[in-house]
């Protein structure tokens, strides 16, 4: 029996088919959606983005970012290009965000990217129809992780109307003892820079931190114990269970218009003003 409750793949029996499924539904994405694929926000190989289009004329639509989980050391933007599906169907346009990879890298470069990705956003999306006064951003699992540092206190606005967190750690001393210590190897270091719940965030972004009904204990409390600093720091921030959702379906589920999990990130998109 696998003991560790971060090791996703001994927890979720059909872990591997939902894979299969996204990598898929991804693909006919591409196909389907009108998009602007691999437009470079730095000079990485990695450091590029999809965009997606709604339908219809391109002047002034809100713009929602999405940033894909992974423990920081696996996937793309390409296995995620099913998100859209879910944005776009709710009027905006879909960022969908690429990174490096750790080891190769460190945590610290990852987040200067996703960084680097929104201010290309920011400053550029104009030039595709986005309107930036309806930002959004989702991400999930190291993902979610990621997202947090766009609206954390760098600044005293950081642009974006919410946040929609999905399975997210926000907590990294506890991965130094999962099986991500031999993989990554997450250092004191990073613990401290680059825990969200060590970090201030801005509180014009209403925040919503969902978990799968379905997930290992660490990823609840680590969602209860987020929400409680956003809380205290005055943030408007609500916690949401997904009934029968696990860590990798409730992620399928968000290209899903229709499903729980799509519903909530519609409405996010849609609230935006």
């Amino acid at each position: 029996m696998e003991n560790d409750p971060f090791r996703i793949r001994a927890h979720v029996a059909e872990f591997d088919a939902i894979v299969e499924e996204t990598v898929a539904s991804s693909a006919r994405t591409r196909d389907r959606v009108p998009m602007a694929a691999d437009v470079q926000y730095g000079d990485g190989p990695s450091e590029t983005i999809d965009i997606f289009f709604p339908e219809g004329s391109r002047e002034n639509l809100p713009v929602h970012m999405f940033i894909h989980g992974g423990y920081w050391r696996m996937f793309s933007k390409r296995d995620y290009s099913y998100v859209a599906n879910t944005v776009t169907n709710a009027g905006a346009i879909a960022v969908i965000v690429d990174y490096a990879l750790m080891p190769s890298v460190r945590m610290s470069v990852l987040v200067d990217q996703v960084r680097r990705a929104k201010r290309w956003v920011v400053d550029t999306i104009h030039t595709y129809g986005g309107d930036t006064s309806r930002l959004t951003v989702s991400g999930h699992s190291a993902g979610a992780h990621l997202a947090t540092f766009l609206f954390n206190r760098q600044e005293e606005r950081s642009g974006f109307a919410a946040a929609f967190l999905l399975g997210g750690l926000y907590d990294l001393k506890p991965l130094q003892k999962s099986f991500l210590a031999d993989e990554i190897g997450i250092t004191d270091e990073e613990v401290l820079a680059f825990s969200p719940m060590l970090q201030t965030f801005d509180r014009d972004c209403r925040v919503t931190v969902a978990v799968g009904a379905d997930e290992t204990p660490p990823f609840h409390k680590q969602a209860s114990d987020f929400v409680m600093v956003l809380e205290m720091q005055g943030q408007a921030v609500s916690k949401r269970s997904i009934i029968g959702a696990n860590h990798m379906s409730s992620v399928r589920d968000l290209g899903l218009p229709t499903s729980p999990t799509g519903m909530l990130l519609n409405e996010m998109i849609v609230r935006a003003v």
